[in-house]
């Protein structure tokens, strides 16, 4: 392994740099997003191939690792479900921090036993890329486990917890320091490491509920940050490049996600949301024998006879797969002259952009698909709102119930729509833990069951009519 990259090496590295900020943007819209992808990944080709060429890394290892990535790569989206999406992005994102962490170890590794002298810009940059990448893999698979239900998805928590994390932060940093110091450095970074494996694990456990899709994106941003220390460490202009445009825009979306729920990163991290206690989660839940429901023959009629109908998914639909059905339903309603809109909330379903991925794969228009914003000044003159598993982000006890966990946090307005249908399995609370009292207003009615198999009982009597 080497730090110093020959000159040549610069310009199809330049060429890659301008290739992703040209496909993050592109990835801005739904229009453009195919060709941001395929230019981001022009780029990492032109990248890899610049660094064989300067005998900067093995063929052969170059060769095995593409066979295996591009392997795994195919195999994962061709085979992995839409509803498991977000778990595939959490443990690719995690392999991305862990890849960070071991090559500022190898680097570190190499100097010291070929006696080359260890800078402190070298020591610090390896510190840092091995503490963030190790925090970004552990919580990663954290998230990947809880969002695969293998555990619990509820938030972990424990007495003196932030007590531990504090101390087991300062064992990281004193072996950092240790590290730069020069005393042992590859003993100290691997202590480091090790210690920031184990911080990754316990900072995630207690989150829960509906922040999944936060601690997502910010450990997406821990990886760019990683690979963008790690291309200082190696002297390498475009991992600097990319793991700052990925820092940059997870940390962004991190934070443009909590203004969507009206709360802070840090009651995103300590807040311990959907660690709801019986009694506060019997305080807004809904009676059952205040609930009304209707069959697929009554849905379709009120459907089929609005003007406007409101679309709300969430990952109700996701496990159902629900998302041809619907458009299936949209495009009868629209032969019949109903006006079809989906409403959009920033954090529904398991991962940032959740929802626009389902539909889209659906090939709804993306101008049909309004923002939370857009879209909430429309239930005033809204025939029907069809809520299609979306629990916590249309809960009006976030308006209304200050001892609500979720109080303040801006939601679907579908309350303020003529009807409201909600299709949902049971009466079981949602992600979070919350039990949500509009299925009792008089206006809300509920269709049980697998939301596919209801939609589809609703096509077909929407057909006869």
């Amino acid at each position: 392994m080497t730090s110093t990259l020959a000159r040549p090496v610069e310009i199809p590295y330049l060429v890659t740099g301008i290739l992703f900020i040209i496909g993050l943007r592109y990835l801005s819209s739904p229009r453009t997003a195919r060709l941001g992808n395929r230019l981001s990944a022009l780029g990492m080709a032109i990248a890899l191939l610049a660094t064989a060429a300067q005998g900067l890394l093995n063929w052969g290892v170059l060769v095995a690792g593409l066979v295996v990535g591009i392997g795994i790569g195919i195999y994962s989206a061709r085979r992995v479900p839409m509803t498991a999406m977000p778990q595939m992005v959490a443990i690719f994102n995690g392999a991305g921090g862990g890849a960070a962490s071991l090559v500022a170890l190898g680097e570190l590794l190499e100097r010291v036993s070929t006696g080359t002298h260890v800078g402190g810009d070298v020591s610090v940059t390896a510190s840092l890329t091995a503490i963030i990448g190790a925090i970004s893999f552990s919580g990663s698979v954290v998230a990947f486990l809880k969002l695969q239900e293998v555990m619990t998805g509820r938030p972990i928590v424990y007495p003196g917890q932030q007590i531990v994390n504090a101390a087991l932060l300062l064992l990281i940093l004193m072996s950092a320091g240790f590290v730069v110091a020069g005393d042992d450095p590859v003993k100290w970074l691997a202590v480091a490491l090790c210690g920031s494996l184990v911080l990754g694990v316990l900072f995630t456990l207690p989150i829960g509920g509906a922040d999944m899709p936060v601690i997502i994106s910010l450990l997406n941003s821990f990886t760019g940050l990683a690979a963008a220390l790690t291309g200082f460490v190696l002297s390498n202009n475009v991992l600097i490049i990319s793991g700052a445009l990925v820092g940059a825009s997870g940390t962004l979306l991190t934070l443009m996600m909590g203004k969507a729920m009206n709360r802070s990163v840090g009651n995103v991290l300590f807040g311990a949301f959907g660690a709801v206690s019986p009694k506060s989660a019997a305080a807004g839940g809904a009676n059952a024998a205040n609930v009304r429901s209707l069959s697929a023959d009554d849905v379709a009629a009120l459907l089929a006879y609005a003007n406007q109908v409101v679309v709300v998914p969430g990952y109700g639909m996701a496990v159902a797969q629900a998302q041809h059905s619907i458009r299936d339903l949209a495009d009868l309603l629209e032969k019949r002259g109903v006006e079809v809109k989906y409403a959009i909330h920033p954090v529904a379903g398991r991962m940032p952009g959740h929802m626009n991925v389902l539909l889209a794969e659906a090939n709804v228009p993306y101008t049909s698909l309004y923002d939370m914003d857009d879209i909430n000044p429309e239930f005033a003159r809204t025939d029907v709102a069809l809520v299609v598993g979306a629990n916590d982000v249309t809960n009006p006890a976030a308006r209304s119930d200050k001892g609500s966990p979720i109080y303040g946090m801006p939601i679907i307005d579908v309350d303020k729509a003529e009807n409201v249908i909600v299709l949902k399995r049971s009466m079981k609370s949602g992600f979070a833990g919350i039990d949500n009292p509009l299925y009792e207003d008089p206006k809300t009615a509920m269709l049980f069951g697998d939301a596919k198999k209801s939609i589809d009982a609703v096509n077909a009597a929407v057909k006869t009519m």
